[in-house]
Parts: structure tokens; C-alpha cells; sequence
């Protein structure tokens, strides 16, 4: 079945070329297995990466992009389909929309927001789309341990580690978006729990 993956990625010029090169690779992925793209619209680092290897690969892609960042004219125009939003809430709003499974590759504190926020709506049941972590070189061995940490100490579910899958092949990961999520089941006593925090 043909599917819409999100791609959240970086959009920073700083970053080694291995990351490109990954970001590549799951584009030219995307489009091989006859899905469409769905990303933050950019041109630049490893969002450029992606849509240009979907396309040239034959995928069709979709960007969706804040007007302010459009006026920074980093838009990817070529997208087959880019949508312009007022701002970065709507932005979200929009990607989460249009996409069936999620795939977060390396990025910054924007890609970990829109990590936390598709694992945290997961987690309490608002949606049910495979969410899955491609980290080749470990960069977010650490947030791996903190989310441990976190539920040492009472603050998350145990279902928070069924809501994600970790992979470090671009394989690895295509499977698992392709795959049913895994139906999450948390403790009565849990549910109000989380929801408060």
C-alpha cells in the first residue's frame, strides 16, 4: 500500500555530509517503494536532500512551508505540491495531516519538536501512524537514555517505548513505517497520567 511518510529533518548548512548522503538514500527509498514525500518544503541541507533524490527517483513530493520562510526564498518550487501556511502551527498541523507514517532523521531542535509532539499525540492514542528514528551514528543514543530516565522516575508510560521504533538502516526504517503500528494498551491508572503531563 502506497503511503505518505513525513520526513522531519534538518534544515541546517553546518552539518557533516554523511547526513545529506542519508537523507539521500531515504528519498530515492520513498519514491523505489512507490511512496510520496511529505516534508518541511525547504531546499537547503538535508530537506533538499530528500525531496531531490524522491524526485529524481520518480516519487512525487509535497512541501509544506510557512510564508516567512518562503519569503527567506528556501522554498522547494519543484515540490509537486507546496503549500503555504501562516505560520509554523499551521505548518505542523498540516504535515501530521497529509502523512501516514513518520521518519525523523538527524536534526536540531526543530525536528525534536516535531519528534515530540507526533510521540507525545501517539502515545495518548491521538493518532495510531508508525513513528520511527533512523540514527545511523547514534546522535540520539542520548535522548534514548534520557526517555529511559524519564520513566525510572515516573514522569512516562512503559507504552511510551512501544509508540516509536529506533533503526539505524535506511531499510530498517522502511520496513517498520510499513508496517501496523503497534497498538498501544497503557494501565487505566496510567491514561490521566499522562495526559496531565
Amino acid at each position: 500500500m502506497a503511503l505518505a511518510i513525513c520526513v522531519f529533518c534538518s534544515s541546517s548548512q553546518r552539518i557533516d555530509h554523511r547526513y545529506l548522503e542519508l537523507a539521500a538514500e531515504v528519498g530515492t527509498e520513498i519514491a523505489r517503494r512507490g511512496h510520496t514525500l511529505v516534508s518541511g518544503g525547504a531546499v537547503v541541507s538535508t530537506m533538499g536532500a530528500v525531496t531531490r533524490a524522491a524526485r529524481a527517483a520518480g516519487g512525487r513530493t509535497v512541501g509544506v512551508m510557512p510564508q516567512a520562510l518562503v519569503d527567506m526564498e528556501i522554498a522547494d518550487t519543484d515540490s509537486d505540491e507546496l503549500i503555504i501556511t501562516g505560520d509554523m502551527r499551521e505548518r505542523k498541523g498540516l504535515m501530521d495531516a497529509r502523512s501516514d507514517a513518520f521518519l525523523v532523521l538527524p536534526g536540531g531542535i526543530g525536528t525534536l519538536e516535531e519528534l515530540f509532539e507526533i510521540w507525545t499525540s501517539r502515545v495518548l492514542g491521538l493518532h495510531d501512524k508508525p513513528l520511527v528514528i533512523l540514527d545511523p551514528w547514534g546522535l540520539y543514543t542520548a535522548l534514548r537514555g534520557l526517555v529511559t530516565d524519564l520513566y525510572d522516575a515516573g514522569f512516562t508510560r512503559a507504552d511510551v517505548f512501544d509508540a516509536i521504533s529506533w533503526t539505524t538502516t535506511v531499510d530498517e526504517a522502511m520496513d517498520h513505517l510499513e508496517a501496523p503500528a503497534r497498538v498501544l494498551s497503557p494501565a487505566p491508572e496510567e491514561i490521566g497520567e499522562s495526559a496531565a503531563g
